[in-house]
């Protein structure tokens, strides 16, 4: 495997250090990422200087950040290399060029402190001059007004709410985040008043459409149906989506505040839609109501399940039935179904299971796809009546891949043909894996678990690894680190390959009420098929630059806010009394401690080294007793008690059962 190539840093002025065998002193600039422990790295900002890869990430130690903080454009001085050549370079902040962020959200503290939302901020910060009748225990918005050495002063320039509280801990997270305020009362009634443009639809209302979604769903922008192909050996499967950009046309008044927020910001226990709610039920696919569709059509082989060809229109439907994903899931577990469905619906939904399950099989074999079944664990909260009610555990299962294969292949046929008819387009990339990643995750694996993971860059090995993975509690801790080493998916106007998918043509058209990138190509689709002129590329570059940040920006948001309130309910299982005794597999050992997945809560809990029995020092991936054998290694069991929440640290800290 080959090396990533290094950027050589940019030389001040050309001079040479003297000593030997040591480089030369560089100064680079770029932004600083902080971590909660108190050092930080730069990222280098090479543009200027015409270089077109990035050099290494920047280390800066603790003590020498001299006052930066997460986010500021700082100018670094390299240090000396040090003895260990595997170390990457280590730098001193020299000057902060500029302070990109002076407003942040905190909690009011005793004495004049505050604690910000945001651990990667510094701890010693102080309120000065008004308060606005904040007092402990509240959440404020502050501005930074001044700093001395490492001490920072700000103002009060807003009462968020009490901590503690699920309604302003999420105003918190909204002010912390900047996320859009939800569309008000007025904002609806006027989206209410938004009417159709006219095109030329087919009807096929005579189709069978289904909505299949979540119980508790609101939104409908997705309907199935199937039909026998016309020779008795396809099947034509229909896939319904809610044509948006009929009532939502470009540079219009809720095209622009949709293309702001870019996507719908799910946050536990409250959303904030990209679309008014009102306008959003309006255009949603409601069962027994006549629906305007943007339809891609999917002819299908019977016995191997490769789509043959695929036809796209814009369509006139009306969905005949609202399905859930547990009802789905029994009739595919059971072959039961509820007194309700018709004998035409029992036969379209196991006609749709039995051919979406030979689709996903030819795909595989095709395209290698890669699937980490990781369970998502989600905090369960009612906001008006400020209850957690628990977590919830999430995994895919066959009702929700029946409708994920048909939005893949409905998807991937629209990319298909932005390419081929050269209408601009935004897509769906996801790169390979960076080199160093590769390495760094083999490595872990392999000295920590025991597994070689091999070259996972290449998708049938990566399959192979994660299919040769023991079905225990280990295997969620592999599969969240292998899915760290992976790169992020984001928007291009280019399309590039999607490595988890194994395509190279493929976008995002079946969510388009939720994801602004499928609004946008919904429109293009619209001006090409009116023979009206569509944005230009240029123009969709800047959208997939903009989007792919508003993306990560609101899943920062989400992870945020449910981290707190996972916290928070722990916090009220141990106020409560209630059994705490949890099963972990210890994912990292630091310096002070042990970082440890506690997969039934979804969180890395915190094990002070302090609450070991004995002394320990640590040597590599392992804590070792200095007097004793027993050893604390990456990828062990551990049964662990709770102790307490540090929301200092954002940390659930717990100490070893029986202690």
């Amino acid at each position: 495997m080959k090396k990533a190539k290094k950027k050589r840093l940019r030389r001040l002025s050309g001079r040479k250090d003297q000593r030997k065998n040591t480089r030369a002193r560089f100064e680079v600039e770029g932004i600083l990422s902080m971590t909660a422990s108190g050092f930080g790295f730069v990222k280098q900002d090479l543009e200027e200087s015409g270089q077109e890869e990035l050099a290494e990430d920047i280390f800066i130690p603790a003590h020498f950040i001299n006052g930066a903080i997460d986010g500021d454009r700082v100018r670094v001085e390299l240090l000396p290399p040090g003895d260990d050549p595997g170390k990457g370079p280590a730098g001193r902040v020299r000057e902060i060029i500029e302070r990109t962020r002076t407003e942040f959200v905190a909690e009011v503290l005793s004495g004049n402190r505050l604690r910000a939302f945001n651990n990667k901020l510094p701890e010693d910060i102080f309120i000065h001059g008004n308060r606005k009748g904040a007092k402990k225990g509240d959440w404020v918005k502050v501005r930074l007004d001044e700093q001395y050495e490492d001490e920072f002063y700000a103002s009060v320039s807003k009462v968020i709410g009490k901590t503690g509280v699920i309604a302003a801990d999420l105003d918190a997270v909204m002010a912390e985040f900047g996320l859009e305020e939800p569309y008000t009362e007025a904002e609806n009634t006027a989206a209410l008043a938004v009417e159709p443009r006219e095109i030329r639809r087919a009807d096929r209302r005579e189709l069978a459409a289904v909505t299949i979604d979540p119980v508790d769903a609101k939104d409908f922008d997705d309907a199935l149906s199937i039909m026998e192909g016309e020779d008795g050996k396809t099947v034509v499967i229909g896939v319904h989506i809610s044509d948006v950009a009929a009532y939502i046309a470009p540079k219009t008044r809720f095209d622009r505040a949709a293309g702001k927020r870019a996507f719908t910001c799910y946050l536990p226990g409250r959303t904030l839609p990209m679309l008014p709610a009102a306008l959003t039920a309006k255009i949603s696919l409601q069962a027994g109501k006549d629906s305007l569709a943007h339809t891609v059509f999917l002819t299908v082989d019977k016995e191997s399940g490769q789509i043959l060809s695929t036809r796209r229109e814009h369509s006139l439907i009306r969905v005949t039935d609202r399905l859930d994903y547990d009802t789905v899931q029994q009739f595919c577990d059971t072959g039961k179904v509820p007194r309700a469905w018709s004998q035409r619906l029992k036969q379209d939904i196991a006609a749709l299971i039995g051919i979406t399950r030979k689709m996903r099989r030819f795909r595989f074999a095709e395209e290698n796809f890669i699937e980490l079944p990781l369970p998502e664990i989600r905090v369960i909260c009612e906001e008006a009546a400020n209850r957690i009610d628990g977590l919830s555990k999430k995994i895919s299962r066959e009702s929700e891949n029946l409708v994920e294969e048909c939005m893949l292949a409905a998807n991937s046929a629209v990319g298909n043909e932005l390419v081929e008819k050269g209408v601009a387009g935004l897509f769906r990339i996801h790169p390979v894996p960076e080199t160093e990643k590769i390495e760094e995750f083999s490595d872990l694996i392999q000295n920590s678990f025991g597994f070689y993971p091999g070259d996972i860059s290449n998708r049938k090995i990566c399959n192979e690894f994660v299919a040769g993975l023991p079905d225990d509690a280990v295997k969620p801790v592999i599969l969240s680190l292998l899915l760290r080493a992976m790169s992020r998916a984001g928007y291009a106007s280019k399309a590039q390959l999607h490595y988890a998918l194994g395509k190279f043509r493929y976008s995002h058209f079946t969510s388009p009420i939720r994801r602004y990138p499928d609004l946008l190509v919904h429109q293009q689709l619209w001006n090409f098929d009116n023979h009206v002129r569509t944005r230009d590329k240029k123009t969709l570059e800047q959208w997939a630059i903009y989007c792919t940040e508003a993306e990560e920006h609101n899943d920062t948001a989400y992870y945020a806010a449910s981290d707190r309130l996972k916290l928070r309910y722990l916090e009220q299982l141990l106020d409560a009394g209630a059994d705490n005794m949890y099963e972990g597999v210890i994912a990292k050992v630091i310096t002070n401690g042990l970082l440890v997945d506690i997969g039934d809560l979804g969180i890395y809990g915190f094990v002070p080294r302090e609450q070991l029995m004995g002394d320990f020092s640590k040597s590599g991936r392992t804590l070792r007793q200095t007097r004793g054998k027993q050893t604390y290694k990456t990828g062990d069991y551990i049964y662990l008690r709770l102790a307490r929440i540090d929301f200092v640290r954002n940390s659930a800290v717990f100490v070893p059962a029986g202690k």
